[in-house]
């Protein structure tokens, strides 16, 4: 989920660590509801009702597998969905873009380099290529430049085995699944549980493949469709970082919508390339969520957006920005908090070793305190001990 269009793959992997401490502290508002309880979690504040329901059936607060429990599986593989399902996530995330031949695939990024065990595969060597994705060269191996049948070919891969090494056990396990099996998997895991699996799609980079021939939205209009998925009751929330993304989805489906958040001084690509001169900055102003509210159902903001962080990299004051969001009856879930060092707010880093794991607990009632609807993480476990802790108090 992380916005990564216009960072180098390295800046990506530190996400949500100290080089991103003092960005927020210009952002001035946005923020969400609370949404109505499961099952013997409680029940909803009021703010539910204003909000139509777009996330009946999730407790508060919502705890949201980043691309699966990648905090102990490769990233967006069916055994990081299962693991992220079997320890009790209420959303599981998938991130979509598309084969040359116009299937949706869930990666982070369309550069399969460090995901996969592609660099292995000698007859895809002159694949390899440079190409500029939202303003940023980049080079590597391109999912559009793959069949879905030559993508399955590949198995995944650990993104970060500096810092997650024993995800490393699980290289080559699974290959790179299409958004369909995803939609399948949870299809079946909800007959079986008695419940449907919520999930959390996100469309990666769509004014760029929108400008090859490969248009996300319309595209995955029909899976939504084809499975259910396409109403405002839908167990399923649409997310990107680029708005007009989630204008056109409105158009297609009912499924609830989100807008992700960057830094403050960030412009959506879409807004690059058209030419629109605001900023993260000022769609988190009142004005600017007004205008999200006129055609989504939440935000998916930065954490820093919900708590800057100070020069040295430790929280600071929260911002208006659940408060701002509530009151535009709009859901707040905003990432991603994992358990490592070298991703927490300094406060609550524990240690020398980046890769250890600090005081997360700590970080999670920090953010929880500020009233927000939901969280990504890593770490599911960890996020739903946290969230229990909360709701206990």
């Amino acid at each position: 989920m992380t916005q990564g269009a216009r960072r180098s793959p390295a800046r990506r992997t530190v996400l949500g660590a100290a080089a991103l401490t003092t960005a927020a502290a210009a952002a001035s508002a946005a923020g969400a509801g609370t949404a109505a309880a499961a099952p013997g979690t409680g029940t909803a504040t009021g703010a539910e009702g204003a909000r139509g329901g777009a996330h009946r059936g999730l407790p508060v607060p919502a705890v949201i597998a980043h691309r699966g429990a990648s905090g102990y599986r490769p990233e967006h593989t069916l055994g990081s969905y299962q693991l992220a399902l079997d320890m009790g996530a209420h959303v599981i995330e998938q991130d979509l873009v598309p084969t040359r031949d116009g299937h949706l695939v869930c990666r982070h990024e369309n550069d399969i380099s460090a995901t996969t065990d592609v660099a292995d595969h000698p007859e895809f060597a002159s694949r390899r290529t440079t190409k500029t994705v939202d303003g940023q060269a980049l080079t590597g191996w391109f999912t559009e430049d793959f069949t879905l049948a030559e993508l399955k070919t590949l198995r995944a891969k650990e993104r970060i085995p500096g810092t997650r090494p024993h995800n490393t056990l699980y290289d080559g396990r699974w290959t790179v699944p299409s958004f369909e099996e995803v939609l399948r998997w949870a299809e079946k895991e909800g007959r079986r549980r008695g419940h449907p699996v919520w999930l959390h799609v996100e469309t990666k980079h769509p004014t760029y493949f929108r400008k090859l021939g490969l248009g996300l939205e319309e595209r995955l209009a029909r899976l939504l469709r084809r499975y259910g998925r396409h109403r405002a009751d839908s167990p399923t929330f649409l997310q990107s970082f680029e708005p007009t993304s989630m204008q056109r989805m409105a158009r297609l489906v009912a499924t609830p919508r989100v807008v992700l958040l960057w830094t403050p001084d960030d412009r959506p690509y879409d807004f690059v390339d058209a030419g629109d001169p605001r900023t993260v900055a000022d769609l988190v102003t009142p004005r600017g969520l007004d205008w999200i509210a006129s055609y989504a159902q939440g935000i998916g903001p930065l954490l820093d957006l919900v708590i800057p962080k100070g020069p040295d990299g430790r929280l600071g004051e929260p911002t208006t920005l659940v408060r701002d969001a509530h009151a535009r009856g709009l859901v707040l879930h905003p990432y991603t908090l994992r358990n490592e060092n070298t991703f927490l707010p300094a406060d609550f880093r524990r240690g020398t070793d980046p890769h250890a794991y600090g005081d997360v607990f700590g970080a999670y009632r920090a953010y929880f305190a500020t009233g927000i609807d939901g969280i990504f993480t890593d770490q599911p476990d960890t996020g739903l001990l946290a969230a229990a802790d909360h709701r206990g108090r």
